[in-house]
């Protein structure tokens, strides 16, 4: 079996057999074993960051270690999965379960997903309240691992945005770091455009509550009926159907 390199794959190889051992002791000489689940677990966590962000990306999984006092039984094979909504990147986990022995068992163990992609950054610091320009931006590659949401990428996403905390210089804008723009006040003329399957239908009413972006707003038709949607856009609103 080909060696890993001398990256994090080889700090996940020893925390996985360190770990495995710990756990079990009569794994200490099962090396094929352990490397054989190293590699699973590494692609695995790979190919899950790379799905939820880009195929190109550059990923570096450490693994940390299971709990000393865990005492499993000896299996002859297991299977390595991700547990439902976790995290694909940052610090996570990957489950292990003993699949083919006489005692059944099932565990996590805590990794540490660093994905690498290209993204605007900031060339200077930047203030609360401060209105972000193209100057402002330049493109770096950025570890998604130092936040819990993708950052935007699109400048068209970022100009004429207003912060809405202080950022250092080289940070990645998310949106939880932008203030929320108003589409439109209430009392305002709104285009509502209703959106299902392969279809769109617009029609016209009047706001009755603010359209602020990442809220329900309701407006009134022409005709009388009280509709809720999203504001997307100059004052309009989009409900989906």
């Amino acid at each position: 079996m080909p060696q890993p390199a001398p990256t994090a794959r080889s700090r996940l190889a020893g925390g996985l057999v360190a770990a495995l051992c710990a756990a079990a002791p009569a794994w200490a000489q099962a090396t094929s074993e352990a490397g054989d689940l190293l590699q699973r677990i590494d692609q695995l966590a790979r190919d899950s960051a790379r799905q939820a962000t880009s195929p190109t990306a550059r990923v570096e999984v450490e693994v940390g270690t299971l709990d000393p006092r865990l005492k499993l039984a000896p299996c002859r094979r297991i299977e390595s999965y991700l547990p439902p909504g976790l995290p694909a990147w940052g610090r996570t986990r990957v489950g292990m379960r003993c699949v083919e022995g006489e005692k059944r068992w099932n565990v996590t163990l805590p990794v540490t997903v660093h994905v690498f992609i290209r993204a605007l950054v900031l060339s200077s610091a930047g203030s609360a309240g401060q209105t972000l320009a193209a100057p402002q931006l330049t493109e770096a590659e950025v570890d998604l691992a130092s936040g819990s949401s993708m950052p935007l990428l699109r400048p068209e996403a970022l100009v004429g945005r207003v912060l809405a905390r202080p950022l250092a210089a080289g940070s990645p804008v998310r949106a939880s770091d932008l203030k929320a723009r108003q589409w439109f006040a209430a009392g305002d003329n709104v285009r509502i455009v209703a959106v299902g399957p392969g279809w769109r239908i617009a029609s016209e009413g009047q706001a009755i509550t603010p359209g602020i972006e990442g809220q329900t707003a309701r407006v009134r038709t022409d005709s009388g009926r009280l509709v809720q949607g999203r504001p997307v856009a100059d004052r309009e609103l989009e409900v989906m159907l």
